[in-house]
């Protein structure tokens, strides 16, 4: 009998892409269909047993599938998809859009609670993994500053924004870490940084022809949420120079807690990521995060959660046993 947790994937950009070589690495887990808005035959997945869908047929796979990983983008897609996925399946999104998280976990727990799903939001390094260490290094030192710095990296959720933008035909940013700041903060000074200081973003566009380039890069930089309070470039380039320079997604980033103990004793906390992919490293967070979906809605844990309800056992293969010998 086949035990494996069974997923499906919506969306097949670099996101939806990663989550098919992130499944392939567990074996817990197989993956059942993908599903798109695109033609179903425009789909190339070299996995002989998995089906390629229209996104209408997904309804169709309540009894079959699990866990849906939500693919989409952050700022038009999971506002919808997320809710009404979460009214027949238990799933997993990376909705990125920190200002808006607390209304979009509201539209989701509402639909879940009243469908007896699991739906887990938010998951991935940012917000997720840097969420869960921001959380933790407060706790811990609570006489202290938290600090996150971003990249230097290309940024999934802001490079989808920028895509959207009229006039754009493709279009990349780029989230430059400030080197002075996070050297302040390595030093314990607990520094006041405005936005602005910590980082600095870079856009490089291909803009459609006969585009209005200053309409463009206004609408960039007045952006609210993704570029308003930061120190914005926009360079225009082709689409070969896009192909060429800006074709993979590196990323990271540090959560740095500067605290004091004692009468004067500063410590420092830091998380850190380097990362080749980001999709690639996200999509592998959602589908660790797809096993506690399935476990949290087999113990009638229903509604919308995040990391931090979420215990690091819940998402590991491993039994519970095994990660006491093994990792504590």
């Amino acid at each position: 009998m086949n035990n494996k947790i069974k997923i499906g994937i919506v969306g097949y950009g670099n996101l939806g892409k990663g989550a098919v070589e992130a499944i392939k690495q567990t074996e817990d887990m197989e993956l059942i269909a993908v599903f798109s808005r695109r033609d179903p035959k425009d789909l190339v997945i070299d996995e002989p047993n998995v089906k390629t869908l229209h996104v209408s047929e997904a309804n169709d796979y309540k009894d079959e599938i699990d866990v849906m990983l939500l693919c989409g983008g952050s700022a038009t897609d999971l506002p919808e998809q997320t809710p009404q996925f979460a009214s027949l399946f238990n799933t997993v999104d990376s909705f990125d859009t920190h200002a808006k998280i607390p209304e979009f976990y509201q539209s989701v727990n509402e639909v879940a609670l009243e469908n007896n799903t699991t739906a887990i939001i938010s998951v991935g390094w940012d917000p997720g993994l840097f969420s869960t260490n921001r959380v933790m290094a407060d706790a811990i030192l609570p006489n202290g500053e938290n600090y996150t710095f971003w990249g230097k990296g290309l940024s999934q959720g802001h490079s989808d924004a920028v895509r959207r933008v009229n006039g754009v035909k493709n279009g990349v940013q780029y989230t430059i870490p400030s080197e002075t700041a996070i050297e302040k903060v390595r030093s314990g000074a607990n520094p006041e940084l405005t936005t602005a200081e910590k980082h600095d973003r870079i856009c490089y566009i291909v803009a459609e022809e006969d585009a209005d380039k200053a309409a463009i890069e206004h609408e960039i930089k007045t952006m609210p949420n993704y570029f308003a309070d930061y120190n914005t470039e926009v360079h225009f380039i082709t689409d070969e120079e896009l192909n060429r320079d800006h074709s993979k997604a590196p990323h990271g980033g540090f959560v740095i807690r500067g605290g004091q103990t004692g009468l004067d004793n500063k410590q420092i906390y830091e998380f850190s990521l380097k990362l080749d992919s980001n999709p690639e490293f996200t999509s592998s967070v959602m589908v660790a995060y797809a096993r506690a979906a399935y476990r949290l809605n087999k113990e009638k844990q229903f509604g919308a959660k995040t990391v931090f309800d979420i215990a690091p056992g819940y998402i590991s293969p491993r039994s519970a046993e095994e990660l006491r010998k093994d990792f504590l």
